[in-house]
């Protein structure tokens, strides 16, 4: 990565966007991150030198326009910018499914990386350079059952991914996407752990059933994402654009 690049990185108050943060940081990167939940963005940022932040709601058109206010004020442009932020979408049948829940999930998780990315390309094409890198899920490899808005959202991603790529190509503006596979961390181990209850087995049962269909039998830790981030962001990876990447030891199948 170049030194003092200047990224801009979605809901990075916790979780893999803030592993994210912290390698782009250690890479000697200015960065610039969001999160709706303000007291988290507050603890995020203090006492973290080459950090800033900014309260939004990504799925909020208005919220991205100040956001991006911000980014001018903090960073004075943008070179790369990481659409991380995502919600689950609750767990329910298709027939069951609430349909404010359906479009709050595609508000944050595909509307939310299109407000970003309309808001980044005047930066990016007027210096003919750049990188968008947004965060998907290897789970739209193998569907989920009661995850309908989740796994449509992230499909809709991977489209924009493949779009956006072909569109800013010529300003020499790359674009990929991140399929992250079962990640190790409080959000990862709660899934789990949910998925346990329901299905009335010990988590170590539902552990095992799960690494089972990934070949290397593994969870991934926040921090690979972000070594990746950093590697797509750099000069090493100046020709990579419209992939998809998975981070995820393979996973062959989702339980």
């Amino acid at each position: 990565m170049t030194v003092n690049q200047r990224i801009l990185i979605t809901a990075a108050a916790s979780g893999i966007g803030n592993a994210i943060a912290d390698c782009c940081l250690e890479e000697g990167s200015r960065v610039h991150i969001c999160d709706i939940d303000g007291e988290a963005l507050e603890g995020a940022i203090k006492d973290k030198q080459g950090l800033s932040g900014t309260r939004c709601d990504v799925g909020n058109a208005t919220d991205v326009a100040r956001l991006f206010e911000d980014v001018e004020v903090s960073l004075g442009g943008l070179d790369i910018l990481v659409n991380n932020a995502g919600i689950g979408g609750g767990h329910s049948p298709i027939e069951e499914i609430n349909v404010d829940e359906w479009r709050r999930t595609m508000d944050v998780n595909l509307n939310g990386m299109f407000y970003c990315i309309q808001k980044a390309t005047p930066y990016m094409k007027a210096q003919k350079s750049g990188a968008i890198i947004n965060i998907s899920t290897v789970s739209v490899r193998t569907g989920m059952t009661n995850r309908l808005p989740y796994i449509t959202s992230k499909q809709g991603v991977m489209g924009l991914t493949h779009n956006v790529a072909r569109e800013l190509g010529p300003w020499n503006i790359r674009c990929n996407a991140i399929l992250p596979g079962l990640i190790d961390n409080t959000r990862g181990r709660a899934i789990l752990a949910r998925k346990a209850e329901a299905d009335g087995r010990t988590l170590e049962e539902t552990e095992e059933e799960y690494l089972r269909y990934i070949s290397m039998r593994c969870w991934i830790k926040p921090k690979e994402v972000g070594d990746l981030v950093v590697f797509l962001s750099s000069e090493k990876a100046k020709h990579i654009s419209g992939q998809f990447i998975a981070v995820d030891g393979h996973m062959e199948w989702e339980a």
